[in-house]
């Protein structure tokens, strides 16, 4: 085994804020990448006001920012801008997630600095893209969410759609973007050759279409996939059922699993019904199959029970758990799912690790977020060559800001 992660040796300079772009950085920083995290007055990356917070410490942003250096500059300084100019030399990627033409107006467009530093990975992350008709609009994940058709299949077909609970695509979004940066990475390896990648929230929700895109297109605009609550449109059994207790997710879409359902509630013959021959059989006869299985499942002690017994029979299914459970799972502690961070402010408190594990590396470690500005002595020293004095001039000037959280 190896001591070093496999980005290590990668300099990143990441201008982003939130949780797409901070998504994407934190990856890069989880695999081994030197990250600079550049934050601009008044109080750096806004997601330091996002709860919860505790003496002035936000988890949220400490999740997302952990493995980071921290440089507070304000660029609207020309000393600001020149020492972001002079940093482009310096590191292999950029990653940015403002509006489109903001990085331009603070000096740092492809064009600008591609000429800096030809092998420089730059990758821009934005709710819609750089070009397009509504590459100007503000957006956030459920936004974009909504443009891609992905909103509208969220919930009952009688009601309005429901928003996810988690930025489904902010986290894929930052994660796609990693993933391109790699590939960038290893091109500008065998080649000297940097690359320009854009990539959006929209880009990746539309992305997820996993089969409504297809089905629109292939049947000429006669099918569409819309809401259809706690059970899938086109495939049955395949949803939530309510158990003992508990719900539990069901996804029996083969033959074979079928038969493993019904044999496992003691129903073979349900297997030979004509109304639940296959997938358009049971999808038009959903109530009468639902409820079979939820009848039987109330005659069980438990939703672990009725797990158990349903694995025993090939049937893929699992409880639906609340954020604790899943949190304190022995799988989940098992497989080191979980990190504990430890904060002075904070205290001790868990986040998700990363989703990810390399063979002959160590295992990405629990990183710490900064406090704001930390880092910008070292950061000018070591890439720069700044002297004490000038770092402590340009704090006195507000070029460099820092605080106490």
């Amino acid at each position: 085994m190896t001591n070093q992660h496999v980005l290590e040796g990668v300099t990143v300079l990441d201008f982003t804020q939130y949780l797409a772009g901070p998504t994407s950085t934190r990856a890069l920083a989880q695999m081994g990448a030197t990250v600079i995290k550049v934050e601009l007055p008044p109080v750096g990356d806004m997601s330091r006001l996002v709860p919860v917070i505790k003496d002035g410490r936000s988890a949220f942003y400490m999740q997302h920012n952990r493995g980071k250096q921290s440089l507070g500059l304000n660029v609207r300084d020309p000393r600001g801008r020149e020492i972001l100019r002079a940093l482009i030399p310096k590191v292999d990627v950029l990653v940015e997630n403002y509006s489109p033409g903001v990085i331009a107006r603070h000096g740092l467009d492809w064009e600008t600095v591609h000429a800096l530093n030809p092998r420089l990975v730059m990758c821009s992350i934005s709710g819609f893209g750089q070009q397009g008709p509504l590459s100007q609009m503000r957006g956030f994940d459920f936004v974009c969410a909504g443009y891609a058709g992905v909103l509208g299949m969220f919930g009952y077909p009688d009601r309005p759609p429901v928003s996810p609970p988690a930025s489904v695509g902010d986290v894929a979004t930052g994660m796609n973007a990693a993933a391109a940066i790699g590939g960038a990475l290893y091109r500008a390896l065998r080649t000297g050759e940097g690359q320009y990648i854009d990539t959006s929230l929209l880009d990746a929700y539309f992305n997820m279409n996993d089969a409504g895109v297809e089905m629109y297109s292939a049947s000429g605009g006669r099918q569409l996939l819309t809401r259809s609550g706690s059970h899938h449109a086109l495939l049955a059994p395949a949803g939530v059922f309510r158990g003992p207790g508990g719900d539990v997710v069901i996804f029996s879409i083969s033959p074979a699993q079928w038969v493993g359902l019904c044999e496992a509630m003691g129903r073979p013959e349900l297997a030979a019904d004509p109304r639940f021959a296959d997938h358009p059989s049971r999808i038009a006869n959903l109530q009468a199959m639902v409820a079979a299985v939820e009848q039987w499942m109330e005659g069980q002690t438990s939703v672990e029970q009725v797990v158990a017994l349903l694995q025993e029979h090939g049937v893929p299914c699992g409880p639906v758990l609340d954020m604790a459970q899943a949190t304190e799972h022995p799988h989940v502690k098992a497989r080191r799912m979980v990190h504990s961070l430890h904060d002075e402010r904070l205290g001790e408190f868990k986040v998700p690790a990363p989703p990810f594990r390399f063979s002959g590396v160590p295992d990405p470690p629990a990183l710490q977020a900064p406090v704001l500005g930390q880092h910008n002595e070292v950061i000018l020293r070591t890439y720069l060559n700044y002297s004490p004095a000038q770092v402590r001039e340009l704090a006195q000037a507000g070029v460099l800001l820092s605080g106490k959280v």
